[in-house]
């Protein structure tokens, strides 16, 4: 077991790969009396179209089979994870990415046996056609029920501007067509191809003795058998990576009071390195916030103009094999904010330059945000995104942040805005 040890913060985490692949991270946090686990898979709603394991031929699978299997995992032929995890005192979870199905749990007692609970059901598959047809119901009425929220619909929208031909066009869950054709076969050939121990990572954080919690770890691991690793043959590739298949506009009209206007900007650099990859995010979330946090000379203006308002906000995703930014209010003036937040992202030099006095304090401001983070269990875990940032930690964040300088904002607006990654999507109300 490897030990890193971040000084500055009087931390330290434990690493090993276990003898199946397991990646396993642990951060003990003296002081704390809750523990904080979340087992990761390296699948999400993008990945449907591979070659399953030992096959040779590819298939692609309906639009949400990743969210779908997330929610079988926890049933089981006697049982359901969720009530022995109640029983054991821990509250769980689960969520579904784009790239990625993970599965939580936080307790404040019987870590051992939660941890037992949380590995031994998500390495026990159990399908079958009546429990997948209990599931498309209630999956179905979930879908539904998303389809009614205009925020949600606003955000599709822009993705399926921004990504017109590209699975991240689709809801996360699928459609109520799409999981209607999921199958027991299918669940269990997408669950041998990307739920193997090779293609998953484990991170404890909280109050725990490592060279203990990795021993349970290892203990559970070792009673069970695991097939041959193999590394999952993803067949994806955006169809456009110069961005100009994307939408320039398009509108919805709902029965909502007050019209939502979002501006998507889509990314086109590549990287085939994840610490470059982190600098680079990290420099657009600074870049964002000179440019439209609530301190800046554009967010006062327009606000006082009441092109916005309180519910305006902006984003920056990176996920695996793409990137993009959004930025949405509610509005009267759905035209203008549009214009304005083009403008400002097509002027984004002068835009830097202007605020160059306040970038240290801008800053300043998001290394105390992300020091802050340390005080919790869930977020140091949450945010830990494996491969993607190369095993980045919080900590390494943090250390990375601090090398950040205004002329590395200069560089990433130059290869972040282009005019083709540019998109507006609007939700109207009936009456407009």
């Amino acid at each position: 077991m490897d030990r890193e040890v971040y000084q500055k913060f009087n931390q330290s985490i434990y690493r090993e790969q276990l003898s199946n692949g397991l990646k396993v991270q642990l951060l003990p946090m003296e002081g704390y009396h809750k523990t904080y686990a979340i087992l990761t898979a390296d699948f999400g709603s993008i990945d449907n179209h591979f070659i399953p394991y030992h096959q040779k031929e590819a298939i692609t699978v309906p639009d949400g089979v990743a969210h779908f299997l997330e929610h079988k995992m926890f049933e089981k032929k006697d049982h359901d994870a969720f009530d022995l995890f109640g029983k054991l005192g821990a509250d769980s979870n689960a969520f579904t990415s784009f790239t990625q199905t993970s599965y939580l749990f936080s307790t404040t007692s019987n870590l051992h046996e939660n941890l037992d609970v949380l590995l031994d059901f998500v390495q026990d598959p159990y399908f079958t056609s009546e429990t997948v047809k209990k599931e498309q119901g209630i999956i179905g009425q979930e879908i539904q029920m998303y389809e009614d929220d205009p925020s949600w619909r606003l955000y599709l929208g822009i993705l399926g501007n921004l990504y017109p031909k590209d699975p991240m066009r689709i809801d996360i869950a699928g459609t109520v067509e799409s999981i209607s054709h999921i199958t027991p076969e299918i669940l269990m050939d997408s669950y041998r191809t990307f739920y193997q121990p090779t293609n998953m990572n484990l991170f404890l954080v909280g109050r725990l003795d490592p060279e203990e919690t990795m021993s349970w770890i290892k203990q559970n691991q070792e009673q069970k058998i695991f097939a041959p690793a193999e590394t999952p043959q993803r067949l994806f590739s955006l169809n456009d990576p110069t961005a100009h298949d994307v939408i320039p506009f398009r509108s919805l009209t709902m029965d909502i009071v007050r019209p939502k206007v979002m501006v998507g900007l889509r990314g086109t650099k590549q990287f085939d390195d994840g610490k470059e990859r982190l600098h680079y995010k990290l420099a657009i979330d600074l870049l964002l916030d000179v440019l439209f946090d609530d301190t800046s000379d554009n967010y006062l203006r327009l606000y006082n103009n009441e092109t916005l308002d309180d519910t305006f906000s902006y984003n920056f995703e990176m996920q695996r094999g793409f990137h993009f930014a959004y930025f949405s209010s509610d509005t009267d003036q759905m035209e203008r904010f549009a214009d304005e937040v083009i403008d400002i992202l097509e002027s984004a030099d002068q835009q830097i330059e202007a605020a160059r006095t306040r970038f240290e304090g801008i800053k300043k401001a998001e290394l105390g945000r992300l020091i802050g983070l340390l005080d919790s269990p869930e977020a140091i875990a949450n945010r830990y995104a494996g491969d993607l940032f190369a095993g980045a930690s919080l900590m390494d964040e943090i250390a990375t942040l601090e090398t950040i300088t205004i002329d590395d904002l200069y560089q990433v607006a130059k290869e972040f805005i282009t005019p083709q990654g540019i998109s507006v999507y609007q939700v109207v109300p009936q009456h407009q």
